[in-house]
């Protein structure tokens, strides 16, 4: 099959486009789709969606600060992120940390990584995040002074804790 493109090289990527609820495949060349994804890039680029993403957050005295915020490994400020939608250096993760949280969380839908494992790691993976969940309904519970729950939760944590 040939790219529906330029019609001449073999086609080895293949884009479903839905645009206005119609569903259009392209089958293209390397060179073609490389094109084609800057094309995409420019018209909805990764930085728009996180701006988009940002300015739902509340107005607040936070905001304010993380507008002056610089990482100190590479200098990136997170306006600076905030427009080219990377960051600079791992260090960037350490320095963001409180304003990328949020925004993890609501891309992703936590800001926690969970992914596929092998049996036996992942077995014992889920116990760390259950006791990691229990612990923060634990904390939950105390502030909120609903100690019958957070007693239930304690001896939730102390069962997992001893299988292990």
């Amino acid at each position: 099959m040939l790219c529906d493109i330029c019609a001449k090289n073999p086609a080895t990527v293949h884009l479903t486009e839905i645009i206005d609820d119609q569903m259009n495949e392209l089958h293209l060349c390397e060179e073609c789709a490389h094109q084609k994804s800057a094309q995409m890039e420019q018209q909805f680029g990764l930085s728009d969606l996180l701006a988009g993403l940002t300015e739902f957050e509340k107005p607040n005295a936070k905001k304010e600060v993380a507008v002056s915020l610089k990482c100190p490994n590479c200098g990136l400020g997170y306006t600076d992120f905030k427009k080219i939608g990377r960051l600079g250096c791992s260090e960037c993760y350490t320095t963001f940390k409180r304003y990328l949280a949020p925004l993890l969380k609501k891309i992703h839908g936590s800001n926690l990584h969970v992914g596929k494992s092998p049996f036996k790691v992942a077995v014992s993976t889920d116990k760390k995040m259950d006791l990691e969940s229990l612990r923060s309904e634990l904390q939950r519970a105390v502030e909120m002074e609903e100690f019958e729950e957070a007693a239930r939760i304690r001896d939730q944590i102390r069962r997992l804790e001893k299988k292990e």
